[in-house]
């Protein structure tokens, strides 16, 4: 009887978990985010010691292999937050995904365009570049006309936009420059690709190896170089057409296990403390400047005269349509 009650007790203590156990937010994002260098972890402790519980990250390669994974995972899915997606794919995710409103008041964020999104809470922003390094690159090309038609000698890295953001953006920006010619210039521009990588990591990687001539990155890609390394060789090409917005953004899942943990989290996601954060460790511009002291370096940055930005519901109709014309012009 001794060893019944006491077997009991422990059965007991078992099911109901630790008294001292804290709630756990699940976050799912892309690999950069929540790298050494990212933004994540120090994000976790900070948010760790407001909330009370264990902010735990799910890591994918890129946004655009996130959305396949809740595609996957469906209803299913422990996400009680998505991060790192962009403006691009919102309609996407709602299609594979229910998020609920945010509720959050987003009138004083500091974006370059008109946003009214009720689900996706926007973080932070930049501009898709092609960058080079002027010690290696005297004259760039000024248009992604003159791009295609530089030098032979002249190469590029890009991303593959069936699997990366970045990707993504520059086949939207080529579709917004050049519309119904897109595949010409793609087919143009083919022989000075020297590759096209899975995420953005594979390619900056590839063109700091001086391994090609430009890679697809974004306009406050020098600023890393400047603030971290004390470098200012790597610039940003200023481009006559215009340059891509990216708006990157978090939503809640409709599903989420700790509703009410995803909900501050989002509020702290745009508080001032966490947009300082981004800056210097996403290397991108945050949703709002208010409180945000940007490094000098800031001020160097290649500033776009148009931001070119294709609404999500076109993106959606036409995503699978356009891809398959980027791969078509590559294949020739």
């Amino acid at each position: 009887m001794r060893h019944l009650k006491g077997g009991l007790a422990a059965f007991l203590l078992l099911a109901a978990g630790p008294a001292w156990a804290k709630p756990v937010l699940d976050v799912y994002t892309y690999a950069s985010f929540t790298s050494e260098w990212g933004p994540g972890p120090e994000l976790e402790r900070r948010f760790e010691a407001q909330c009370g519980c264990d902010l735990v990250w799910t890591s994918v390669d890129d946004g655009v292999a996130m959305l396949a994974r809740l595609k996957l995972e469906g209803d299913s899915s422990k996400a009680d937050v998505i991060l790192g997606l962009d403006t691009s794919l919102t309609d996407s995710a709602r299609s594979m995904v229910q998020v609920a409103p945010h509720q959050l008041d987003l009138a004083g964020l500091d974006l370059p365009v008109a946003y009214d999104d009720p689900d996706f809470v926007p973080y932070d922003w930049g501009y898709f570049a092609f960058v080079y390094d002027r010690t290696r690159l005297a004259e760039p090309p000024k248009s992604l006309a003159e791009l295609a038609e530089a030098d032979p000698s002249l190469t590029v890295v890009l991303q593959d936009p069936r699997t990366s953001t970045p990707g993504l953006g520059l086949l939207l920006w080529v579709k917004a420059v050049f519309g119904d010619d897109a595949k010409a210039y793609w087919e143009k521009l083919s022989p000075r690709i020297l590759t096209v990588t899975k995420g953005w990591s594979e390619a900056y990687d590839l063109f700091l190896k001086g391994e090609a001539t430009m890679a697809l990155s974004y306009t406050t890609s020098p600023a890393y170089h400047m603030v971290a390394e004390g470098k200012d060789d790597i610039r940003a090409a200023p481009f006559a057409e215009g340059h891509y917005l990216q708006i990157e953004v978090a939503a809640r899942t409709a599903n989420a296990q700790e509703p009410e943990l995803a909900q501050q989290f989002l509020r702290f996601l745009v508080s001032p403390e966490a947009q300082a954060i981004l800056p210097t460790s996403n290397w991108m511009y945050p949703a709002d400047r208010d409180g945000v002291e940007l490094p000098d370096a800031f001020e160097e940055l290649v500033q776009p005269e148009r931001a070119l930005l294709t609404d999500a519901a076109t993106v959606s109709a036409n995503r699978a349509a356009w891809v398959d014309e980027w791969l078509a012009s590559l294949a020739r």
